[in-house]
């Protein structure tokens, strides 16, 4: 394992994206659309 300084620390970068966020987003949308239809309109299933 090697030492790095704080210099070599601040220069990492990684981390954070923007498409993740836009992906999260979507899914909480998707998610939330979804619980709202299925209380809002519940569907028996058919057997």
């Amino acid at each position: 394992m090697d030492i790095i300084s704080e210099v070599e620390l601040k220069q990492i970068k990684g981390g954070f994206s923007s498409k993740a966020l836009w992906v999260g987003l979507a899914s909480f949308i998707t998610f939330l659309v979804g619980a709202l239809d299925g209380y809002l309109r519940p569907l028996s299933c058919n057997k």
